[in-house]
């Protein structure tokens, strides 16, 4: 039976930083993962360009059971950490927009930084490899030792399945699982993370798709249908269990609504609630100056400089043509602007600041980006990511019920609990 000091199963981004700083230490790492690549979801991240960080990192941006858990990692290894690490290997990046940080390039090439760190650590990494099963053992010349069977991942041809050769016993004093959650099942995504936390009694909380478009009731979706790539700048809120809000690009798709601030907002709605859009956000930059008017704000200034307008022609500068004759009054879109007592003005400001609209549900794990809730972050020690109920045994990344925002925070949460796990395993 061959012995390492540590085992990581799952070779994408938060395991791959685990790997990187426990193989520093100089401990015997081997990662396994059952893909036949590492690090999968960085490659298609960021539209191919890896959106690795964001300068505005801060526990309140993180979804939790437990929202305190996420600040030891975060503090102890910060956004400026990471871009240490890429202007190290010469990475060339650019801020795209609200702090968010991508490649110039490719993400391939934070994939190809992560294994020539983990090359130079002294890492092991065996891909298209699964646990068969994974138990501990009370050897007492071993701390915390765990036996765990490997084999090559199965494939199936047809209705039979290929026999699975190369099965093998390892033994290890530590075993991290950094398998991600259950978004995109296309790249390999598996509930495999959360049958190991249930195996060593961890609790699970309820897990769902986030970050995911949102797909319309019939009515709606008849409605919308003729707007399928309509995009508006918009402030998206909620109001029911978890209040929030979120000024980003909305996108009318021919299956429902996503654009960024829908995929935020999605992550805090709930089923049965109401999104209310506002399509006069106000906007501004870091200097204060206003990018956007608010409705107010444009309703004044276009009624001096042009007070004979027509309605539809004011808004149509701001609001694509084909939504604005959706929620314009009909009886009030061909009238002039000086024409317009408060009452229609008021009905006006309502359709287009207060739309409401109560989404049928969302896309699924098919289209997520990532996944809300996972193993309970009581069950582990905030600083070093291990379960408290079972020495040797960590839990980093998507696992855990730690979702951040759009914008790289999801992978400066995968940087931070892998690095903490790494310092310790």
């Amino acid at each position: 039976m061959r012995k390492y000091d540590v085992l990581i199963i799952g070779a994408g981004a938060a395991g791959l930083m685990c790997a990187i700083e426990a193989g520093q230490r100089g401990r015997s790492v081997l990662i396994i993962d059952q893909a036949n690549r590492p690090g999968k979801k960085i490659l298609m991240s960021g539209g191919g360009r890896c959106n690795f960080t964001n300068y505005h990192v801060k526990p309140d941006c993180y979804i939790s059971h437990n929202p305190h858990f996420c600040k030891s990692a975060l503090s102890r290894y910060t956004p400026q950490d990471f871009i240490q690490k890429v202007k190290k290997h010469g990475i060339p990046y650019h801020e795209k927009t609200l702090g968010q940080l991508f490649c110039d390039d490719q993400s391939s090439d934070i994939v190809d930084m992560l294994l020539a760190e983990c090359e130079a650590a002294g890492v092991e990494i065996k891909l298209q490899t699964e646990v068969k099963k994974i138990s501990k053992e009370f050897n007492k010349a071993l701390k915390n030792n765990f036996v765990c069977v490997l084999g090559k991942k199965e494939e199936k041809e047809v209705k039979e399945v290929k026999e699975v050769k190369e099965v093998y016993e390892i033994s290890v004093e530590s075993v991290v699982i950094a398998t991600g959650g259950l978004s995109i099942p296309t790249m390999g995504s598996s509930p495999f993370g959360y049958q190991v936390a249930e195996q060593f009694g961890l609790k699970i909380w309820p897990t769902r798709a986030g970050l995911v478009p949102l797909t319309l009731h019939p009515e709606d979706k008849i409605l919308l249908a003729p707007l399928s790539g309509v995009s508006a700048d918009a402030k998206v809120s909620v109001d029911g269990l978890n209040p929030m809000d979120f000024t980003e690009s909305l996108l009318i798709t021919h299956r429902g609504i996503s654009g960024p601030v829908i995929l935020q907002i999605s992550s805090y709605w709930s089923a049965g609630e109401n999104l209310k859009i506002n399509l006069f956000p106000e906007i501004s930059n870091l200097n204060l100056e206003k990018l956007n008017l608010s409705f107010d704000d444009f309703w004044e200034e276009t009624r001096k400089e042009h007070p004979k307008k027509i309605i539809r022609n004011i808004f149509s500068e701001k609001i694509p043509q084909r939504l604005l004759e959706i929620l314009l009054p009909k009886e009030l879109a061909d009238l002039p602007m000086n024409t317009l007592v408060p009452r229609q003005i008021n009905l006006i400001k309502q359709a287009l600041t207060e739309w409401e609209l109560k989404p049928g549900g969302s896309e699924g794990y098919r289209t997520a980006e990532v996944t809300l809730g996972g193993v309970d972050c009581d069950e582990l020690s905030s600083k070093t990511l291990e379960a408290k109920k079972m020495p040797g045994l960590y839990f980093i990344g998507e696992v855990l019920d730690v979702t951040g925002w759009l914008g790289g925070y999801n992978f400066q949460w995968a940087w931070a609990s892998g690095w903490a796990a790494g310092q310790v395993v």
